[in-house]
């Protein structure tokens, strides 16, 4: 619990501190580019930075939101989803070394407190020793867990992605209605070109917001789903690799032999004859009969007096 609020807070700070820088940084580009544009005349239009500032409202702000969130995990699935992150090598060297050892009771609370992938998947098979039947059942069950929160962490940036275009879209409906108002009102006069400007802007900035929202973490989401999927795979095969260095020695009955074994001997008794094997006939004949037994004789009577 402690290292999930630890890491949640990080989260936090990490994401107002990319934002705090976000809009600093765009601040001092638009100012720039309306002093450059100032200074060089009037026949030049202000800048880019300055055009989508000048269209704040409530599609910009969910939009500038979600685009500081999704710059936030793309920087934390890069960082996470690592090999020396997702599986060191430290420790798996060193859950090696305890099951070569036979540190059981080690192992078992190393992988509790261990956040790697392979000590998550390795424990709860470890609760369920010596029956390696039911580690291996709960090895797996563990596997898919884990994987299945790893692709979670990142699906996020396949949510946010969707939602650039349709926001941007929400944006341009909402420009066109400005644009389209401007013409109701200019009436029989017509609206000048400097009032359907205004519209128009909104709309085509609420669309590259949009797109340059969308695009950045959908190819993001490519990536780190390439990346979890070939890492997860790795820890499978090595967790099970491990598995089977605890596999316990299977217990046979001893004097045992398998039914049917060639060579497996055959106990006698005395007074009981030894079972011959079977002659077989041939094609066609048919099988014959025992011969019955001779009746014992009758013992001698006695003479009548």
């Amino acid at each position: 619990m402690r290292r999930y609020g630890s890491a949640r807070l990080s989260r936090i700070v990490l994401f107002m501190l990319l934002m705090l820088g976000s809009v600093l940084a765009a601040s001092a580009y638009a100012q720039s580019a309306d002093a450059a544009a100032g200074g060089e005349g009037s026949t030049k239009g202000p800048g880019l930075a300055s055009l989508i500032l000048g269209n704040v409202d409530f599609v910009f702000i969910i939009i500038m939101i979600l685009s500081m969130t999704g710059l936030t995990l793309i920087i934390q699935g890069f960082i996470k989803n690592r090999a020396s992150v997702f599986m060191p090598e430290v420790s798996t060297e060193q859950i090696r070394e305890m099951i070569n050892q036979r540190k059981f009771k080690e192992l078992l609370d190393y992988t509790r407190d261990d956040p790697s992938f392979i000590s998550k998947v390795l424990h709860p098979a470890l609760n369920r020793a010596p029956a390696f039947n039911a580690m291996k059942e709960a090895m797996e069950t563990a596997i898919g867990e884990q994987t299945a929160e790893k692709f979670r962490s990142i699906e996020y940036l396949n949510i946010i992605g969707n939602l650039g275009p349709l926001l941007g879209l929400l944006g341009t409906v909402l420009g066109m209605i400005y644009a389209f108002s401007a013409m109701a009102g200019a009436g029989d006069k017509g609206a000048s070109p400097a009032q359907l400007s205004l519209g128009i802007s909104k709309a085509l900035c609420h669309t590259f917001l949009g797109l340059g929202l969308a695009i950045p973490c959908l190819a993001s989401f490519g990536v780190l789903r390439t990346l979890v999927d070939r890492l997860t795979v790795r820890g499978a095969l090595l967790a099970e690799e491990l598995l089977l260095l605890i596999k316990p020695q299977q217990d046979t009955k001893p004097g045992a032999g398998p039914v049917g074994a060639p060579g497996a001997a055959v106990a006698h008794k005395p007074g009981l004859a030894t079972p011959q094997p079977a002659v077989p006939l041939p094609p066609g004949a048919a099988p014959r009969k025992a011969p019955l037994a001779a009746p014992a004789p009758l013992p001698p009577t006695a003479p009548a007096v």
